[in-house]
């Protein structure tokens, strides 16, 4: 287990308290708070992996934890009233099939005013409803996120700053965010994305037992290092130089609606969040919009009705992602010519690449006891339906076919 990230960020309170103990001030006030979740997730398939989104990995058959299983922890050091440093270090199965260490926010916040707050660091990319606490299972109802929603953008944090302003208008409240930055990771195919000059929006109103929710993330994605798009790319782009073929197929146009090389995307979403009375309902909506063929157009959906029974709360949920740009990149040649033997093999690998958004239903019912005043059980079985492909699983066989259930049960916690 690399944990240097996760060291590096408790070390953080002693290291600031130190530096104030050499220069003989006031020690900031410290606080430490984490959350975590103990599970065992299986299927009732041998022929895929489910994994959570960006996961490298998942489970079959065989019952493991890696799948909804994380532990996070947070400090914060206060200096005074308007000014404090946070980071919160998360360990858990990503891209890596290992339990990794990272960095998941590490930023200084100064309060300018009681409606204003300015935060600059890695903060949560506010592309969700729950963007923030997606990771605090004690804070969510269900298991996970639902795969259908959250699988559309897998960037987490931004390296940047944000504006956060609070206000309201009469019994409304209503913050405003506004984020900027870039971001790098690498994704579950073993590729680099790198997202730059990145900017979100975030309008939360809530009254009573309503929460309503628009965001919008537009930004500048980079491939690199992906082998698939780089051969397929410069194979088109070779025989393209053969008039001919070029006058044929249109080769170069084919490579450029593929290429992602700077190319403009954006996440735009609405949410909805009950708690009236007994009843707990949760939904968003969201579309993702690139100029690259090789990053789909989709549109996603869940919703989410619970109701609470002491301390015990039933749930049901139902999502649905689809794909809404084109699957396969029309004029391009299905067999080899004696000038080009692999144009066939090219286009074939083309139309794979503007094809891989998933396209699934599922249908969840849980169920969450809150047996103690900081720990939840849950247990929740999932009815997953991809189709024109594996879904949202990963190291699909020839012969897999949905649909495929999923059993999870896991204890959340916080302290």
């Amino acid at each position: 287990m690399k944990m240097k990230p996760l060291l590096a960020m408790l070390a953080l309170p002693l290291a600031i308290s130190s530096a104030y103990a050499e220069d003989g001030s006031s020690f900031p006030a410290i606080t430490v708070s984490g959350f975590g979740t103990a599970a065992l997730t299986r299927s009732n398939s041998d022929d895929a992996e489910f994994v959570r989104p960006n996961q490298v990995a998942g489970v079959k058959k065989e019952a493991r934890p890696g799948v909804d299983s994380n532990f996070g922890i947070q400090a914060t050091a206060k200096f005074n009233d308007w000014l404090s440093v946070t980071g919160q270090g998360l360990v858990r199965k990503n891209v890596q099939d290992a339990y990794i260490g990272e960095m998941a926010w590490a930023f200084a916040k100064a309060k300018v005013s009681d409606n204003l707050s300015l935060r600059a660091g890695r903060i949560g990319l506010p592309v969700y409803m729950i963007s923030d606490f997606r990771n605090v299972g004690y804070a969510n109802t269900m298991m996970r996120p639902p795969v259908e929603m959250y699988s559309q953008v897998p960037l987490e944090s931004i390296d940047g700053a944000d504006a956060v302003y609070q206000t309201s208008f009469g019994d409304t409240s209503v913050t405003a965010q506004l984020a900027v930055g870039s971001t790098s990771e690498k994704n579950q195919a073993g590729y680099t994305v790198d997202a730059k000059k990145m900017t979100s929006i975030n309008l939360v109103a809530e009254n009573g037992p309503f929460t309503f929710r628009f965001g919008r993330t537009d930004t500048k994605i980079t491939v690199e290092d992906s082998v698939k798009l780089n051969t397929v790319l410069g194979g088109l782009r070779a025989y393209s130089a053969n008039p001919a073929l070029e006058a044929a197929f249109g080769l170069k146009a084919a490579a450029n609606s593929i290429e992602v090389r700077d190319t403009k995307a954006s996440f735009t979403s609405v949410g909805l969040g009950v708690d009236w009375k007994n009843f707990v309902v949760q939904a968003e909506y969201g579309k993702r919009a690139t100029d690259s063929l090789s990053i789909a157009d989709t549109s996603s959906w869940y919703t989410m009705f619970g109701y609470r029974i002491g301390k015990f709360l039933p749930y049901f949920n139902h999502g649905s992602a689809k794909q809404d740009s084109v699957r396969a990149i029309a004029g391009l040649p299905a067999s080899g010519f004696p000038p080009a033997p692999t144009l066939a093999l090219l286009s074939a690998g083309a139309n794979s690449l503007v094809s891989q958004a998933a396209i699934q239903t599922s249908n969840s019912i849980g169920l969450r006891w809150d047996f103690y005043k900081s720990a939840a059980l849950k247990l929740q079985i999932d009815r997953i339906s991809p189709e024109n492909g594996p879904g949202t699983f990963v190291h699909a066989t020839p012969t897999f076919k949905g649909p495929v259930t999923v059993f999870a049960a896991g204890i959340d916690f916080v302290f």
